[in-house]
């Protein structure tokens, strides 16, 4: 058998951190080199299909940032529909934090996301602020060789709390789960263990707090003064 609930918890959690914030988490990047004598990390190549994506998901980026740093209360909430697809060679970065291997292939997420402009606007300008997300919906699927593909539906709600303009705790909030049977007792159990200890927190904050400083840095032209 392989570790299923690591993994099981891992991918949903990526999956939700990327939505939350419009960006792929952390948890499934290259790890960053210790000093500097490391040589850096190459960057991989994207496929057709992933820079479709990546151009698709650049206007809910930029529009989250723009939130976030420019703080304008007009132009309503920010909804975007985000598709984001992760290569086994991510997974397994991903999995071998948990000290286990991703048994299937790439993993293919999509969701329809809200975030309250106001809420977003007051994390960046408030001494302390508790941002709640609505319940988000998502749609996974999963590859695997010599099988059919696998669907998985799941969602949280967030809750964030910032503490001048940064986030400082996060609970992702999982709710209704709909997968096939195995994966989806797996995904139960892990993630019911998450919304009773919160074990995810230093991952999410990591990623938000990354995606309010560097992330918004890479598209600082689109959104500044806008």
């Amino acid at each position: 058998m392989f570790a299923t609930r690591p993994i099981s918890m891992s991918v949903a959690a990526a999956a939700a951190l990327a939505f939350a914030v419009g960006v792929p988490t952390a948890m499934a990047q290259a790890p960053k080199p210790a000093d500097a004598t490391v040589a850096p990390v190459k960057a991989e190549v994207l496929t057709p299909e992933e820079i479709a994506e990546k151009n698709a998901r650049k206007d809910c980026k930029v529009r989250i940032c723009a939130a976030f740093h420019n703080r304008k209360p007009d132009g309503g909430d920010i909804t975007c529909n985000v598709l984001k697809t992760w290569r086994k060679t991510q997974l397994d970065t991903m999995m071998s934090k948990a000290k286990v291997s991703w048994p299937w292939g790439p993993v293919k997420c999509t969701a329809d996301i809200k975030l309250n402009r106001g809420s977003l606007i007051k994390a960046m300008t408030e001494d302390k602020h508790e941002a709640t997300l609505d319940t988000h919906k998502v749609v996974c699927e999963v590859e695997r060789e010599g099988a059919d593909k696998a669907e998985i539906k799941f969602e949280f709600a967030p809750k964030v709390t910032f503490e001048k303009g940064k986030a400082t705790k996060a609970v992702l909030g999982w709710g209704k789960i709909e997968a096939p049977a195995l994966v989806k007792g797996a995904m139960w159990t892990a993630t019911a263990t998450d919304n009773t200890f919160n074990v995810l927190q230093g991952t999410i904050v990591e990623d938000i707090n990354e995606f309010i400083g560097p992330r918004c840095d890479e598209v600082k032209a689109d959104w500044q003064g806008k």
